[in-house]
């Protein structure tokens, strides 16, 4: 994986400002430390940092390919798991090619069939390219919105970037932060809505979605969406299908010349990835998998079992590594390591995210990159399949159709935090309902269907494409941020357009969350944790996280420097922070993050407003 960044301009020259490239290619150096590099010409600026996978001698970029009066460049980021198809395909086309690097597939499928040549992709990618001799931009993003992309317009320049902080480094953009922005941060938080930057007129590129810049315009379309339609397979047709999907997209993405493991939670989703890995890697000869999982200094003295975490990880995950014999490590994370991490977290996001939710996974990649520079992640399952309690509330009638999202609850009590002059700019009712009614209108109906199904089609399409998105976005900044690429096989395309239409009592088959990929399961992967009741990402219990976060917080709110000030009720927050409700229970299914996150996110945002020297306009 890499990081990519660059600067079109049709009204000026541009090869006189390697000073500006250069600063925003080296914001994203962390995201590629193995190599960059930097291209322009009169009216084009890329940059590109690299982190080395595949054909670490044949990959560089910018990347060139020239055919008679053409010249295509291209910067990208990503990962194709269906290369050597897509290289036959070209080699039958007359193409040739100088290295076993997706890269140049990628550069030459492209060449020969435009944009069409995205429908042919297997990955996760962000890429554009340069066409000189047409003088035009063409950038796309992969269909799930595992990769990053945003853009913004200046004048006559226009400046994108995997990462915002790649645009904040340009003079032309400010970080300037509207009404609507900080709408986005203080009722949407980490799940920003898609399409949307925070920081006024930027934006980021949809999923499954591709633009084109030229001198006279722009153009912007879709090239993938989800698509309802009857599901004719029978429960144990179905159960085969999804059982060759999943070992398929896996397999495809064991592929790489540098060290690859796995993370492992003890839980079905990891479970499922170790297993099929594991046994690749005994078929081939190779060494043990590594595996990987976090828990935290003391937990096991302080976990107290709730209704959306009935059991700690750390007993069943040394099971199953046993079992799957892999060579299994467990790291450690130290309360006051998490609570000073909250800083690099965001600074990694670029804005506030999921508080400790973020910070563990960023000491967690940080520790594995020590020896390994690929992983495996579990992530998508619960919201293609649906494991989230929500799910089965929603199915009870527990959640009706009101406004708002599942996991966006309690808003009215939040609001109650922050100054009345911001409450009544962002007018958090109507935002959140807009955002919601957005979303609905966008969901694929099946005619005929059912008003339950109907439903619950709602449900998977909020999930899959606003909830999904947050978590997508954190794996790949925490993990990018200290080089380690993540890899997500079960956000193959084909498996979630599979997925998607499979009808929801049949995903609940056995009346248990995900139970069609637990029965697709049976015999693949142990039984007690086929059987094993879903569990969420591991937090810390310890009480002096919290103590740390608690007195931090109190140590901004008397700074009359702080900025945070202007945005909150004082006293209504130095309330909150002596609350049973702030230094208790983590609940962070019943709403994106729990009371006591909430303490961490406030401190994110005075972290985030000073870095980045954000000017408020609301």
């Amino acid at each position: 994986m890499c990081g990519i960044t660059g600067w079109i301009d049709y009204k000026h020259d541009l090869s006189s400002e390697q000073k500006v490239l250069d600063l925003m290619v080296e914001t994203l150096a962390r995201r590629g430390p193995d190599a960059r590099g930097t291209w322009h010409s009169t009216h084009a600026a890329l940059g590109h940092r690299r982190l080395c996978v595949v054909d670490p001698s044949g990959g560089g970029q910018p990347m060139i390919f020239r055919r008679e009066k053409e010249s295509y460049i291209l910067v990208y980021n990503g990962e194709l798991y269906n290369t050597d198809e897509l290289r036959s395909e070209l080699v039958k086309r007359d193409y040739h090619f100088q290295s076993s690097s997706d890269t140049e597939v990628l550069l030459k499928a492209y060449a020969e069939w435009q944009e069409e040549c995205l429908p042919r992709l297997n990955g996760i990618f962000a890429f554009a390219v340069w066409d000189e001799y047409r003088q035009r931009l063409f950038l796309a993003r992969d269909r799930l919105g595992v990769k990053p992309l945003f853009y913004a317009f200046r004048g006559s320049s226009f400046i994108f970037g995997s990462e915002l902080k790649a645009l904040l480094a340009h003079p032309l953009i400010e970080p300037v932060v509207d009404a609507q922005g900080l709408a986005e941060i203080f009722v949407m938080g980490p799940s920003r809505t898609p399409g949307f930057g925070v920081f006024k007129d930027t934006a980021e590129l949809k999923p499954g979605h591709y633009m084109a810049v030229e001198l006279i315009k722009t153009v912007h379309g879709r090239y993938w969406a989800l698509e309802s339609k009857p599901h004719p397979d029978s429960l144990e047709t179905t159960a085969c299908r999804v059982r060759h999907l999943v070992r398929d997209s896996l397999q495809r993405q064991l592929v790489s010349d540098v060290p690859l493991a796995a993370f492992l939670s003890g839980g079905l989703d990891s479970t499922i990835l170790t297993a099929y890995a594991a046994k690749s890697y005994a078929e081939n000869g190779s060494e043990p998998l590594r595996t990987y999982s976090v828990d935290y200094e003391d937990n096991a003295l302080f976990f107290k079992e709730n209704e959306y975490q009935p059991d700690s990880d750390a007993p069943l995950v040394w099971e199953v590594s046993k079992k799957l014999k892999t060579n299994h490590r467990r790291i450690i994370i130290k309360s006051g390591d998490l609570a000073r991490s909250l800083a690099e977290a965001v600074y990694t996001r670029d804005l506030p995210g999921m508080a400790d939710i973020d910070s563990s996974l960023y000491l967690f990649c940080k520790a594995v990159k020590k020896q390994i520079t690929v992983v495996l992640s579990g992530e998508c399952a619960d919201e293609i399949f649906g494991g989230y309690p929500w799910f089965s509330a929603a199915d009870r009638g527990a959640i009706d159709g009101t406004p708002g999202f599942p996991w966006i609850r309690a808003v009215s009590k939040r609001m109650q935090l922050l100054s009345p002059g911001l409450v009544e700019a962002i007018q958090p009712d109507h935002y959140l309902a807009e955002r919601y009614r957005e979303a609905l209108t966008e969901v694929p109906r099946l005619p005929g269907e059912q008003p339950a199904e109907a439903r619950m089609r709602e449900l998977f399409y909020l999930n899959i494409t606003r909830f999904m998105p947050t978590l997508l976005d954190r794996k790949d900044r925490m993990s990018m941020a200290v080089g380690l690429e993540a890899r997500v096989p079960f956000c193959d395309h084909r498996l979630v357009e599979y997925v998607w239409n499979i009808p929801w009592k049949m995903k609940r088959c056995g009346d248990v969350e995900k139970g069609i990929l637990r029965l697709a399961m049976q015999g693949e992967i142990p039984a007690d944790v086929i059987n094993r009741k879903k569990s969420p990402y591991p937090v810390t219990h310890h009480p002096n996280y919290l103590e740390e976060v608690k007195q931090h917080l109190l140590s901004i709110l008397n700074l009359s420097s702080s900025p945070l000030k202007e945005l909150v009720n004082f006293n209504a927050v130095l309330e909150f922070t002596r609350s049973t409700a702030a230094t208790t229970g983590y609940p962070w299914f019943g709403q994106l993050m729990g009371w006591p996150q909430l303490l961490a996110y406030l401190c994110q945002v005075d972290l985030w407003l000073r870095r980045y020297k954000v000017r408020l306009n609301f």
